[in-house]
């Protein structure tokens, strides 16, 4: 017997279409506000007054505030993720090494672009750049999938050609502690010591990105891409590979 109806059919039904169309307006709106007023403009009965509905009526779509400010992370993380994967897949960036440097490049271009975004991404201590086990955000997008971009490249520069590590024997035990635990949550893809040098970069990296999209070193500098050009070839020379100038 043939199914007719929408569900047995897998074509979303109207109801259903409406309902996703609402849910984009709500995030769009959430969006605007947030770029707008900054984040304590983005709430329920905000977006609410904007489409003309009830507080209470927004809670069918989502049950907190908690629930979507998450579901606007995950859109950020989706959306950052699919930048940088598309800088890393441009076909100038044909080795790891230029791999890397163009994810860098495209995750600085964005978080200028998109400074509020930004800080809701990664002014919270959520935001762990390489935590493959934690959940996903909204559609699939994680704070860890967002790592493994950055990650990945660095694992493929240590397993293409290894770069200089250092002596575990001669750090502090805690610190070997946590670098051999940390290398056993990313499955081993860095032995510990290659994962103190991937920390290190992303220190430097993650550091500076901070301090240029929040503005809080402008007492110096009006244009800092002379400063990460500079961060991204010690970024380098750490993975020991050759640093090139953006064309």
């Amino acid at each position: 017997m043939q199914m007719k109806s929408a569900e047995k059919s897998g074509v979303p039904s109207r109801k259903e279409v409406q309902r996703a169309a609402t849910f984009r307006e709500i995030n769009s709106i959430a969006r605007n506000l947030l770029v707008e007023d900054g984040s304590g403009a983005v709430t329920i009965n905000a977006i609410a007054r904007r489409m003309g509905m009830s507080g209470p009526a927004l809670y069918r779509y989502y049950p907190s505030q908690s629930a979507l400010i998450e579901a606007l992370r995950g859109q950020f993380f989706e959306e950052l993720i699919a930048f940088m994967r598309a800088a890393a897949a441009e076909p100038a960036a044909s080795t790891p090494a230029r791999r890397l440097g163009a994810i860098c490049r495209a995750l600085r271009r964005w978080a200028l672009g998109h400074s509020a975004e930004f800080g809701w991404l990664f002014a919270s201590p959520v935001a762990s750049p390489c935590e493959t086990d934690l959940p996903s955000y909204g559609d699939g997008a994680s704070c860890g999938a967002f790592g493994e971009v950055f990650l990945e490249q660095v694992a493929a520069i240590w397993h293409e050609q290894r770069f200089p590590i250092p002596n575990l024997d001669d750090m502090p035990a805690s610190q070997v502690e946590q670098l051999i635990a940390f290398s056993e949550r990313i499955n081993g893809l860095l032995p510990p010591d290659a994962a103190h040098v991937f920390l290190k970069c992303w220190i430097r990296l993650y550091g500076h990105l901070c301090m240029e999209v929040f503005q809080q070193v402008a007492f110096a500098y009006t244009d800092m891409e002379p400063s990460f050009e500079e961060c991204l070839s010690e970024l380098c020379a750490l993975l020991d590979v050759p640093y090139e100038p953006p064309v």
